[in-house]
């Protein structure tokens, strides 16, 4: 239980539930020990210590030059502040390119507090993702776009508007949840793509930049809290909570996880077609 507000601890039970019930669920990227205890005090299901860390905390351009002891340094932070939310840990750019690799890596971020650990890709990551479940590492395949791959995408752009690559994602979707993906993360999908591969996959499906009917959202808490530098465009899909709350930090990120439950955010502006 949580020592804060009492609640039970989250745990992938519980989020399948939520979907099963029709439940939204709010999920945040956090980077240390006490914005993670804020956020899961304040009612947030599901903390990710993601690469982001890469642009809002380290300063690069990309997320590539994150390392894993970057990750796993941040992981751990967040890991002793969390109160009773499920912890993600993220695989950074080039850290689950063999078998070998990906075991010893995602067993790095188990060891440092992860609850399940995160992988961007397609079809490709399928056979990672079914080496990881095999051996009782809980895995969240993040499909659309994905960072780590900005190169080859050419920018930060909307993913899935073609008939044909919508299609691939829906077939790459269902064969993620073949190979025992326990969540699914969208990125930067149209609305209608992301409603459809929600409703055909049993598991829960979490969006940033897909629309209000995934089962949860995801933001950077820099992005909720307005943490912006003057030279950066916040991408269509970012509202800063901090404006609208009365009762600082908090009350930001309790204001975001009401208005995900409630299923107010997002909203059209906050979304792709």
């Amino acid at each position: 239980m949580s020592s804060h507000d009492g609640r039970a601890k989250i745990t992938l039970t519980t989020l399948q539930r939520y979907k099963e019930r029709g439940e939204k669920f709010a999920s945040v990227a956090v980077y240390d020990a006490s914005f993670a205890e804020i956020a899961s005090a304040a009612g947030i299901e599901v903390l990710l210590v993601g690469d982001s860390l890469g642009m809002v905390v380290q300063g690069h351009d990309s997320t590539l030059p994150v390392t894993m002891e970057d990750v796993v340094y941040h992981l751990g932070m967040a890991a002793r502040g969390n109160r009773g939310a499920l912890l993600m840990g993220d695989m950074p750019f080039m850290s689950y390119y063999s078998e070998g690799l990906t075991l010893e890596n995602a067993g790095r971020l188990m060891r440092a507090g992860a609850h399940i650990i995160k992988l961007e890709g397609g079809r490709w990551i399928a056979e990672s993702t079914h080496l990881l479940v095999e051996r009782g590492i809980p895995v969240c395949a993040h499909m659309g776009l994905t960072p780590q791959s900005i190169n080859r995408f050419g920018g930060f752009r909307v993913q899935g508007r073609d008939p044909a690559q919508a299609q691939n994602m829906i077939d790459e979707a269902a064969m993620l949840e073949q190979a025992g993906a326990s969540i699914l993360l969208l990125e930067c999908v149209p609305v209608a793509l992301a409603q459809t591969i929600t409703e055909r996959l049993a598991i829960p499906v979490i969006g940033i930049g897909a629309g209000p009917h995934t089962d949860g959202q995801i933001m950077v808490m820099h992005d909720l809290l307005g943490i912006t530098p003057p030279s950066f465009k916040p991408p269509k899909f970012v509202k800063n909570f901090l404006l609208d709350s009365t009762t600082g930090i908090r009350g930001a990120f309790e204001a975001y996880a009401g208005a995900v439950h409630g299923g107010s955010f997002p909203g059209p502006e906050h979304s792709y077609t």
